[in-house]
């Protein structure tokens, strides 16, 4: 995983129009792909993007974006992001690490909620 994948992974969080998110997901993650955080533990792309959506209901006025750290070897990348308004502190934080198959598509993600407001 790369800066440019770290890019289009946090845009696809914060893309608000649903056709555009669900080619975004189909295209970012693997078709059995999976995301895990303490809110949420879903398989597939269609729960995937349904867990983007639901987030970005519960907070319609935030957006992510990226935190300070972001590592990667393999097909592994750690990196931390925030949620918030877009000119204020974040008041959700957060760390995923990102597992990637052989064709550079998102086969996991565990996330991590580092601040919770």
């Amino acid at each position: 995983m790369n800066a440019e994948l770290l890019d289009r992974y946090l845009a696809t969080w914060n893309e608000r129009d649903a056709d555009k998110r669900r080619a975004m997901v189909d295209d970012l993650f693997a078709p059995e792909g999976t995301y895990t955080d303490p809110l949420a533990d879903v398989r597939g792309r269609e729960a995937i993007d349904a867990t983007i959506a639901a987030v970005q209901a519960q907070f319609p006025d935030f957006a992510f974006r990226a935190g300070e750290v972001f590592d990667a070897h393999h097909h592994i990348a750690r990196f931390t992001w925030e949620l918030g308004p877009a000119d204020a502190e974040a008041p959700i934080i957060g760390f995923d690490v990102a597992v990637l198959d052989d064709n550079a598509q998102i086969r996991q993600v565990h996330g991590f909620l580092d601040k919770v407001a």
